[in-house]
């Protein structure tokens, strides 16, 4: 077993298993041998095989992202920063994001670009969500990141014909085949010779899918004691669509098909009944989600752009609603999704103490760990996994230095974090991700998207040219 010290840390963000908490240590020792910490504080006085110099240097855990969706989302980059339907609850889920999508080909290249953000971010977890691929698991593994694949898989597609109303093509036998897919996806990345790959399920949206096929991925989740994420309460649309379809609000209908509870998370969860942008008061989303222990994604960075906010982390997290972050699109940079959580939550309760920087870290964390059933990551303790990243307390942005991870999540995000280890392998050196080249990506990507925009009038029910779509910021001559 190789052993590794980091000496005389500045700072650490150890887990206190007492108070059930992060807590800060000063220049003490953290220590890891193969995949796992052996000593978290104090002073080493075992041999060490390598010695690395801790000052001027914070250890954090690695962070977990829940919700991510590597394969399209860095291909949107410059086209739907300022874009959603005025006529669809200003959300561009249903009438841009299948315009623009690049094509199935591009995974593997877009793949490679948002595993390379994350890890340079420090997150050492993600959950995968796309659609199921040949080598799907290997492309992963290979950026030496620890990730979760949850194959998504619907009954029927949405689609718009005039932009201000959602129409749904059903083929629930697709649906089907595309989960028995899936089902063959997570078994196959539990055996994956990495050991860093696991599965979830992935229905992919409520409004797409049938009762049949969402009961039986929980079923099938449960046998397999993994967890199912589903897309809900994630736009004014689909609320008003679950309602007129069934007479439940999408919390309400969730429970009603027993699909709500601890082996569930919620992807975004932000149109509860009392949510601003509703009017519902016949009933009780809130108390029903915090009653079910189902765990929330919350991606703030996305929404944020269209001008939907989760109300708000703050009180989901008083009221023990599980919250965990995760980078719904581009940048993939987890500790840029924190810093969005916090101030949104604070913009939206007009109260500078609703969502502080705990909650958002915990979210990050173990709050992430916890939704997809690891005890082992996301924190700094001995026995856990040697999951972490090491910040350089000395750049320029971390200065002064007075509270680190303030200075970390508010002004450095990942321009401090230095090196990366995800299962005790350095994945990221001086800022670099080591397995992913992202010159040749993005150039691959950059091309991907020249080809899918050029084309999107074909897609678009308009038939409109980008030029209409996604204006330039300024004129171009």
């Amino acid at each position: 077993m190789s052993t590794t010290l980091i000496r005389n840390a500045d700072w650490i963000i150890a887990w206190d298993d007492q108070l059930k908490s992060h807590t800060y240590l000063t220049n003490q020792d953290v220590v890891f041998k193969d995949n796992k910490f052996v000593q978290i504080g104090g002073t080493w006085d075992g041999e060490a095989d390598q010695e690395i110099d801790g000052r001027g240097k914070m250890i954090m855990p690695g962070l977990v992202d829940i919700h991510s969706h590597p394969t399209s989302e860095p291909g949107n980059k410059g086209l739907l920063e300022e874009l959603g339907s005025k006529r669809l609850g200003q959300s561009s889920l249903y009438e841009f994001m299948p315009v623009f999508r690049v094509p199935q080909e591009a995974a593997p290249v877009a793949t490679k670009v948002a595993m390379g953000e994350m890890l340079q971010s420090g997150v050492t977890t993600i959950v995968d969500m796309s659609g199921s691929r040949e080598n799907w698991a290997n492309e992963v593994a290979e950026t030496g990141i620890r990730g979760v694949l949850c194959p998504m898989y619907r009954s029927a597609r949405w689609f718009t014909k005039d932009g201000h109303s959602v129409e749904y093509e059903w083929d629930e036998k697709a649906g089907e085949a595309a989960f028995e897919q899936a089902l063959k996806t997570v078994d196959d990345a539990r055996k994956h010779p990495s050991g860093r790959m696991d599965g979830m399920l992935g229905p992919s949206q409520l409004d797409t899918c049938t009762e049949g096929l969402i009961k039986d991925s929980l079923a099938e989740a449960r046998k397999r004691n993994m967890r199912m994420q589903i897309h809900a309460a994630q736009s004014v649309i689909e609320f008003e669509v679950i309602m007129r379809r069934f007479g439940y609000t999408p919390i309400e209908y969730l429970a009603h098909l027993d699909a709500l509870g601890p082996d569930t998370i919620i992807g975004h969860g932000i149109f509860l009944n009392d949510h601003p942008m509703l009017h519902w008061p016949a009933a009780n989303d809130f108390e029903t989600l915090a009653k079910s222990g189902a765990h929330v994604a919350h991606c703030p960075t996305i929404f944020s752009r269209r001008g939907i906010a989760l109300n708000t982390l703050d009180r989901y997290a008083k009221a023990s609603i599980r919250v965990g972050i995760g980078t719904d699109s581009f940048p993939h940079n987890q500790i840029e999704e924190m810093r969005h959580a916090c101030l949104m939550s604070r913009v939206n309760t007009r109260n500078y103490l609703a969502g502080s920087t705990d909650q958002a870290f915990n979210a990050a964390t173990v709050w992430g760990a916890e939704a997809i059933g690891r005890d082992d990551i996301g924190k700094l303790a001995v026995g856990m996994k040697a999951d972490f990243s090491i910040v350089d307390t000395k750049h320029p942005l971390m200065r002064p230095c007075r509270e680190p991870l303030r200075s970390l999540i508010y002004t450095a995000a990942e321009r401090a974090v230095k090196d990366v280890y995800v299962d005790g392998q350095q994945v990221v050196r001086d800022g670099k991700a080591l397995y992913v080249d992202m010159d040749s990506a993005l150039d691959q990507l950059e091309e991907f998207q020249r080809e899918t925009v050029a084309t999107v009038s074909e897609r678009d029910w308009a038939g409109r040219q980008i030029e209409e779509m996604s204006p330039m910021v300024f004129p171009q001559k």
